[in-house]
């Protein structure tokens, strides 16, 4: 259980996922505090419903914190940092989960040497299934990155990684999960298109992908070597793989990976 006091700056969805991971391990809610730009509607919304502070001044909250969570919109993220530069001191953490953003950038604009460690979470932090990238940053030590492992162990699996991979990083696991909701969109449309029951569809690729990604838990056993298991010579799924490879599957996924690594580049520059 985390003892630290932090302070998210950002009240958004992924503030929200971590905040609810935190105190669903025990976290005290005392020892929580949010602070947004202007949305004070969302602010009063984080404050009812995790019972987290949000009242006291930004000045104040830093000033009782261990822990500087950066979770605003990154386009936000050089106005926030001129504001928080005298707040934020050396022996404080600074955890950035902003795409693109380096901790180089981010250690510019505070002006000092706190430490500060990035991470990248997904959206699957909802339902505490992200995985999460972790990578230190300036300043950082081996120490730093094990409490961000363990704030970010209750929204998923973590993974260390060197800050120079997290542009591929975001756009495989950051950006992965809309790219399984693309595909199981199509199936489901290709399948109500050939006359199956909407709902049926839906629940039948639901549990498809459910399925499948229950197998994939076991790291003993290849990816491949599952697909040769359902895959019999001549038969229903031979043919279906036949038609992804014809439409040249894996050189699309490769493109993929390399436009959504490319816009994190571009992000992290415009900053």
């Amino acid at each position: 259980m985390m003892k630290q006091a932090t302070t998210f700056i950002g009240a958004g969805h992924m503030a929200e996922a971590i905040i609810a991971g935190l105190l669903s391990n025990g976290c005290s809610k005392e020892q929580i505090f949010s602070k947004n730009r202007s949305n004070m509607e969302r602010l009063a919304y984080m404050k009812q419903t995790y019972g987290i502070c949000c009242d006291p001044p930004i000045e104040e909250m830093i000033a009782r914190s261990d822990i500087i969570v950066l979770a605003m919109k990154p386009k936000d993220v050089s106005g926030a940092l001129e504001t928080l530069k005298q707040y934020i001191r050396e022996d404080q953490l600074v955890i950035s989960v902003l795409a693109g953003i380096s901790s180089a950038d981010i250690s510019e604009k505070l002006g000092n040497k706190a430490p500060i460690v990035r991470a990248m979470p997904n959206t699957s932090a909802a339902v505490g299934e992200s995985a999460t990238s972790i990578a230190p940053g300036m300043y950082a030590t081996t120490e730093h990155v094990s409490i961000a492992e363990e704030m970010f162990s209750v929204i998923g699996t973590t993974t260390i990684v060197e800050e120079k991979d997290l542009h591929l990083v975001t756009g495989l696991a950051g950006s992965g999960p809309a790219y399984f909701y693309r595909i199981i969109e199509s199936f489901e449309q290709a399948a109500v298109s050939l006359g199956l029951d909407k709902r049926a569809a839906r629940s039948l690729i639901r549990q498809v992908l459910i399925g499948a990604a229950e197998m994939l838990k076991d790291e003993t056993v290849d990816p491949a070597e599952l697909r040769r298991r359902v895959t019999s010579p001549g038969g229903t799924t031979a043919a279906g793989l036949e038609v992804l490879e014809a439409n040249h599957l894996s050189e699309m996924l490769y493109d993929v990976l390399v436009q959504a690594m490319k816009r994190s580049e571009e992000l992290g520059k415009s900053h």
